[in-house]
């Protein structure tokens, strides 16, 4: 099955690399395509061009959830365009392409699809500036009955995977386009308004309001943006490394808090951690926001969002592992489509098992075998594919524990040495970039020296329960053995996918 995998999205990459040089050949410009063509979400990002910088300033109203601003788009057209499109839901005031007013229109199948045409067309390789004017109500805006903006008891958070951007800024919206970002925010004195980076500063704007600014220097995902305003107690401080941490605690957290700071202020040990496996932290500035009303916890980039849930029964240094292992795997390098979610979850919950290892909690070979013991060959959750899930399972559990075992399987097989060769290469090769799933197994193969079809197809691509499990051993045999005792941090790896929907 994995081989069939690899001929679809090769000819996924054939097929817009044809639309690509077509357009370019083109005697006459063309309008850029409405989305990239990706498998579980086809209508995501757009053709065209290329983002290289966010320009985002705002003002926010909690009190009635109003939501205004521009945001200038720097980007380099790849075809000779007639038009391109943006990825957006809310209400757009006024559209100016290189200083030029431009006519904006709504495609009818998809109200996130805003066309652009400016007033001259545009030219390949000529940098293009897009300014874009709007204001909306977001929690009132759904897309296909949904809203990814969450309204809270002080503000608002704009945070969720795979879409979350069209809920506050125009966007190419795919994480095969990364771009650098500046976000400004002004919002009402008493609350805060956080987002990714660097705090480059806060300034009063007018009586009552409070702008805040903040920088991600390194390439982003659209959705690993985030935008979280409410009443927050803001901790600042220095890494060991010398990096700018950042940490919020929901005002509302109650007896939680300190659960949650004994998780969340261990953040720079835990990037130390995944340092020793990873190779250097790729980014600018580490932290954490700890808040009510998200449901799940997710990697936004420098700076992971959680919700309190998670430290209700105490600290829970588990997720804080998995959100962080995500700045290297999925954050500093994105998936190359939505279909490979396995490079991102299935090493970000291993990150968990290792983890354990290193606070003496149980061997990360004690939790995959635990593990797979636990969940009977008859249970559903073999039946999905973490390499292929489909967009309606991308998040279920298997693709995490299924894909923490695939990982750990990786891990026997070919050693530990050549096992962090593989994960150190391939987070140095493709840093700030997209990559995937075939190039993950291809730069294994040619690191191990071992042809992998076996692991991967059997872990990742063949439904059921694998008759040989993480560790080697046969299901027959491990049946036979004592049974494992439940390693300590087992309970709280599993709580997250208990207690909360998702732990992206």
């Amino acid at each position: 099955m994995r081989k069939r995998t690899r001929v679809y999205a090769a000819g996924v990459a054939t097929s817009l690399a044809a639309v690509l040089t077509a357009t370019t050949a083109s005697a006459a410009p063309a309008p850029g395509t409405p989305g990239v063509g990706d498998p579980y979400y086809p209508g995501d990002g757009n053709g065209g061009y290329d983002v290289i910088h966010y320009d985002i300033r705002l003002t926010y109203e909690p009190g009635t959830d109003h939501l205004s601003g521009t945001t200038t788009i720097l980007a380099t057209p790849t075809a000779e365009l007639s038009s391109f499109n943006l990825d957006f839901a809310l209400d757009v005031e006024s559209v100016r392409v290189n200083n030029r007013p431009a006519r904006v229109d709504r495609d009818p199948a998809d109200p996130t699809e805003v066309v652009v045409t400016p007033a001259a067309e545009l030219a390949p390789g000529e940098p293009m500036t897009v300014v874009v004017r709007y204001a909306d109500t977001p929690s009132e805006v759904e897309v296909n009955g949904f809203t990814a903006w969450k309204r809270t008891d002080t503000g608002a958070l704009a945070v969720d995977e795979p879409h979350v951007a069209e809920w506050w800024y125009p966007s190419n919206d795919h994480p095969t386009d990364k771009a650098t970002y500046d976000v400004s925010v002004a919002v009402p004195d008493d609350v805060a308004a956080l987002s990714n980076g660097v705090l480059t500063g806060q300034s009063k704007t007018r009586a009552g309001w409070t702008r805040w600014n903040w920088r991600s220097a390194e390439p982003q995902a659209t959705y690993l943006t985030f935008l979280a305003v409410g009443d927050y107690d803001v901790r600042s401080s220095t890494t060991p490394s010398g990096l700018p941490s950042l940490n919020a605690y929901d005002a509302g957290l109650g007896e939680i808090r300190p659960a949650a700071e004994a998780s969340v202020e261990r953040t720079p040990e835990v990037v130390e951690f995944l340092e020793e496996l990873f190779g250097p932290y790729p980014f600018e500035a580490q932290g954490g926001v700890v808040t009510h009303g998200l449901g799940f916890a997710l990697e936004t980039q420098t700076r992971s969002v959680y919700d309190a849930g998670f430290f209700s029964r105490g600290s829970n240094m588990s997720v804080v592992v998995h959100e962080n292992a995500h700045q290297w795997f999925g954050d500093s390098v994105s998936l190359g489509a939505w279909s490979d979610i396995w490079l991102n979850e299935g090493f970000a919950s291993y990150a968990e098992f290792l983890w354990s290892e290193h606070a003496g909690e149980g061997t990360a070979a004690e939790l995959a075998q635990y593990l797979y013991d636990s969940i009977p060959a008859d249970d559903p959750f073999w039946q999905v594919l973490p390499g292929d899930p489909g967009a309606e399972n991308q998040f279920h559990a298997a693709v995490y524990d299924r894909g923490a075992l695939a990982a750990h399987a990786l891990r026997t097989t070919v050693g530990d040495e050549v096992f962090v060769e593989i994960l150190r290469t391939w987070l140095d090769t493709y840093r700030g970039t997209h990559a995937t799933l075939d190039d993950f197994v291809a730069l294994a193969e040619e690191l191990s020296g071992t042809q992998l079809d076996e692991v991967f197809d059997t872990w990742l691509f063949t439904k059921g329960k694998p008759e040989v499990g993480p560790n080697g051993a046969s299901a027959d045999s491990a049946a036979r053995t004592t049974a494992v005792t439940e390693p300590e941090s087992f309970r709280e790896i599993s709580f997250t996918h208990e207690q909360l929907a998702k732990r992206h």
